[in-house]
């Protein structure tokens, strides 16, 4: 069996495992864009980011464990085509290689503003090691950093700015960061921490163009105020990077859409991670997501389907930041027209506390997501009462007496 993994990614590298625990003669040939080893991206806003972790952080795996595994590497020659009848792809280079089962990990890419001075030097976007790496480099200059966007990456980078000292103002058109994922309550919690470590909060205003001749030096807001810049950063989202499987003939929204075994709508095509809209039984609809589990994960189940596994791949979504002194880890799925209603168990100004999204069920409540902050082993319960439906009440959650292994039988 021929086998084609396309991406550079913690997926990519996972579904190498997934293959070689059921199949360990097939040819294995995995493509990337970067010249980088498959690698994680968490580090690169967190400790790589902040100086605590160093480059060989990020990778699974070194490239001995890829000889070891039998498995072709071709890195910085992506694949530029797929042939799904002929069952070939074609690199960027013009080389061409054969495949029998595809996979597509392709993951995601930033987006982009489009406004005056936008292409100025010293405005970074962070998805890459190299541009990881880039702007370490300049955060440990010091100065004035803007970041833009205050979602999850714009947060990360905001609180490792500040651990290199620079001085940090963070702009977001919403109310406050993360309003539109964690809700108002939670969003005021994030805008506070980061208040607390000295970032400059700009909420609820827009960035409309960036300042400087032959150099960014300043970020003009909505309200026509400009803010000196010696750095930027831009967090505005990303979108999955499905132009390749669409080419190919694959089913695309929002995503490259598969079943529960990662099959895409073309015969011998698979895909994971990021760019994978995947049939999920447990929540009852199609999810993606863009964290590291569902690449560890996904990644994984996509490599042990390829190589004939009976795979139902069905997980709760997990993702964790770290932003200051706050480490945080959520669990579970919202839907935005699911109407949940926010639980807290604990005090959020003492920094340790859990956040429950729930929404009725019979007599109580049904659990939805969680999360903690800095409240540590809580992830399993979690998991355990969003895959049961257990039906609970609003006071046993808030109620920090109530042990959530308890709860969940």
């Amino acid at each position: 069996m021929r086998y084609l993994i396309i991406g550079g990614g913690l997926a990519a590298a996972k579904a190498v495992e997934g293959i070689r625990e059921h199949d360990r003669e097939g040819d294995i040939r995995l493509v990337t864009e970067e010249e980088h080893l498959p690698y994680e991206r968490p580090p690169l806003s967190k400790d790589v980011l902040q100086g605590k972790a160093g480059v060989e952080s990020v990778f699974p795996h070194p490239r001995g464990w890829y000889a070891e595994q039998g498995v072709t590497l071709v890195l910085g020659d992506p694949v530029a085509s797929i042939d799904p009848v002929g069952r070939t792809a074609t690199l960027r280079g013009g080389g061409l290689l054969p495949w029998d089962r595809a996979l597509v990990a392709t993951g995601s890419q930033v987006r982009r503003l489009g406004i005056p001075g936008a292409d100025l030097p010293g405005i970074h976007y962070l998805r890459t090691l190299d541009e990881s790496l880039a702007l370490r480099a300049r955060l440990r200059e010091g100065g004035d950093v803007v970041v833009v966007g205050g979602g999850w990456i714009g947060l990360e980078v905001a609180a490792a700015a500040r651990a290199h000292d620079c001085r940090v103002t963070l702009i977001e058109p919403q109310a406050a960061p993360l309003e539109g994922v964690v809700g108002p309550t939670l969003g005021a919690w994030f805008a506070q921490l980061h208040d607390s470590h000295g970032v400059q909060l700009r909420l609820g205003t827009g960035v409309v163009a960036f300042t400087g001749n032959g150099q960014v030096n300043g970020v003009v807001t909505e309200g026509d105020v400009t803010i000196p810049a010696d750095v930027v950063v831009v967090g505005v989202g990303i979108r999955p990077r499905t132009d390749l499987a669409a080419s190919a003939g694959a089913q695309v929204e929002d995503g490259v859409l598969t079943d529960a075994r990662l099959r895409t709508s073309v015969d011998g095509l698979w895909a994971a991670g990021d760019v994978a809209r995947w049939d999920s039984t447990l929540f009852g609809r199609r999810l993606r997501v863009e964290h590291w589990a569902n690449a560890l994960d996904g990644g994984l189940a996509a490599g042990r389907s390829m190589a004939g596994a009976d795979v139902i791949y069905d997980p709760v979504p997990f993702f964790f930041s770290d932003q200051f002194d706050a480490g945080l880890e959520y669990a579970g799925y919202v839907a935005p027209d699911a109407g949940a209603e926010l639980v807290v168990r604990g005090d959020p100004r003492a920094n340790e506390f859990m956040a429950f999204w729930v929404v009725p069920e019979g007599s109580g409540v049904r659990l939805l997501a969680g999360m903690h902050v800095n409240t540590w082993d809580t992830m399993d319960a979690v998991q355990a009462l969003i895959r049961r439906r257990a039906v609970l009440t609003k006071e046993a959650l808030a109620d920090p007496s109530a042990t959530l292994d308890e709860l969940a039988g």
